[in-house]
């Protein structure tokens, strides 16, 4: 089956452990700035972090987009955080929807038992490891995603072909 690939950023289709719309997973940094354009705000880890990674931050209009590049990786885009209202996930608008609205989404693609954390200032984490996607639910909501590329049980990052 041949999937048309969306034509621009404002397809904003989460495709696990590949991208979303034509941001892949993999993608070196030049790539992204052809696509994307250069990012209003460039964040560094900080030296205590495991991870030493950059943040690409876009303000859109209306959300925040935010690209993580992490050095192990050659600083290739390896991971996507978003609260875009128009976020889609197997082609359902899912911006707002509530925990049991998503879980049952997920349910329907074979995305199960899920960890859920209750986090300190009240927000709800929806967490699929295997899938590399977190949803965060603020008041009952979904508010952002933070999704990534698949990594195997040998902990090695399985690039989208």
């Amino acid at each position: 089956m041949n999937t048309p690939q969306p034509s621009s950023i404002d397809e904003n289709e989460i495709i696990l452990g590949t991208g979303m719309g034509p941001l892949r997973f993999g993608a070196t940094m030049d790539e992204v700035r052809t696509l994307v354009g250069e990012p209003e705000e460039i964040e560094e880890s900080d030296d205590d972090d495991d991870f030493e990674h950059q943040a690409w931050n876009y303000h859109e209009e209306d959300y925040l987009l935010s690209l993580y590049f992490d050095r192990e990786d050659d600083f290739r885009l390896s991971c996507i955080e978003t609260d875009n209202p128009n976020i889609r996930l197997f082609g359902e608008a899912i911006h707002g929807k509530t925990l049991d609205e998503v879980k049952a989404l997920m349910q329907q693609h074979g995305q199960v038992n899920p960890e859920m954390e209750t986090m300190e200032e009240g927000a709800v984490r929806l967490s699929y490891e295997k899938s590399m996607i977190d949803l965060y639910f603020e008041e009952g909501q979904l508010l952002f995603v933070n999704f990534g590329v698949f990594i195997n049980d040998e902990m090695e990052v399985q690039w989208p072909k």
